[in-house]
């Protein structure tokens, strides 16, 4: 497939980019992409071409369900960002599947891949220290299918010799992204001696740390991309709470609380980890923009929301 005419002009010969999975982390890292490389973006829905085109990217359309469109996607790219989710109805990830198989049949295949997994691939360690070189015991769908995923890049990597950067990624949020509107229906979450530390990270820091997975050479590596805050879900919630001037939720014990929640919030509390991110630190090389929740909390971004938040109440 040609790229658009003029999309070239007056560019340096900069490698290109594919985006695949047209999201918020996506844009949020494009302003420091779009300095580096050539950036496509794949996206599905013909109303997203004029947003990402507007971005500096060029859109190509494409549909990780359909094989057939994903054809125009090979020989394209040096680099691949992969955000895009898997597809909820299937025990593994044939949208990673029917795109490595269209990569990896060109001569020009690309060199480094980076992908966003999830760190519910360690399942639950009921708290326990996780470092990248835990094992990986997915206890929920969700996780089991972001591991497959990871081992199906893997395998590209090993099959093609391309760099492969997985980052394992806890809950994500952002001034857009906060769960005000769970404060207000009064979702409860576990009683303090029941509750364990957990982690997240700001969707700004989390497309930061892509731009650096994707200066990576060599190899395979996994990184867990967390802030650096170790908050309990409920000291979580407190805090956005007091500061949004909300009612904190209540508290329940967990043989309650299983039956309070949904079954999908059910899946995220009753997992329980503790990331260690030495590793994020020590290779990529990014200082954090919210290294904890006060940061974010103490922010013009956090105090825009405030604002945006009472008007709409």
């Amino acid at each position: 497939m040609a790229l658009a005419t003029g999309y070239n002009a007056g560019m340096p010969d900069f490698p290109t980019l594919l985006v695949v999975g047209a999201g918020d982390v996506a844009r949020r890292a494009l302003p420091r992409l779009t300095g580096r490389y050539r950036v496509l973006v794949v996206h599905r829905r013909a109303e997203q071409a004029t947003m990402w085109r507007a971005l500096g990217a060029l859109p190509i359309h494409a549909d990780l369900d359909d094989r057939a469109s994903l054809e125009r996607l090979a020989g394209l790219a040096d680099c691949v960002l992969y955000t895009a989710p898997p597809d909820e109805s299937a025990s593994g990830d044939s949208r990673v599947a029917r795109l490595a198989n269209v990569l990896k049949r060109r001569a020009s295949i690309p060199r480094r891949i980076v992908y966003i997994s999830t760190s519910g691939v360690y399942g639950d360690r009921h708290g326990a220290p996780t470092p990248e070189t835990a094992p990986c015991r997915p206890d929920s769908a969700r996780g089991m299918r972001r591991l497959t995923a990871e081992r199906l890049w893997r395998q590209f990597a090993r099959q093609t010799g391309a760099s492969v950067t997985i980052l394992r990624a806890p809950g994500i949020y952002a001034g857009d992204r906060l769960p005000l509107a769970r404060l207000r229906a009064g979702t409860p979450c576990a009683i303090a001696s029941e509750d364990t530390p957990a982690n997240r990270i700001h969707a700004d820091d989390l497309a930061l740390l892509c731009v650096a997975a994707l200066e990576r050479h060599g190899g395979i590596r996994c990184y867990n991309v967390c802030d650096d805050s170790q908050l309990a879900t409920g000291e979580w919630l407190d805090a956005i709470a007091d500061r949004y001037r909300l009612t904190r939720p209540p508290r329940l014990p967990h043989a309650e609380l299983a039956t309070a929640v949904s079954p999908a919030q059910w899946s995220f509390l009753r997992e329980s980890r503790l990331l260690l991110n030495a590793r994020m630190h020590a290779e990529l090389p990014v200082a954090l923009r919210y290294p904890t929740l006060d940061a974010f909390l103490a922010s013009a971004d956090a105090t825009i929301e405030l604002v945006a938040d009472a008007a709409a109440g």
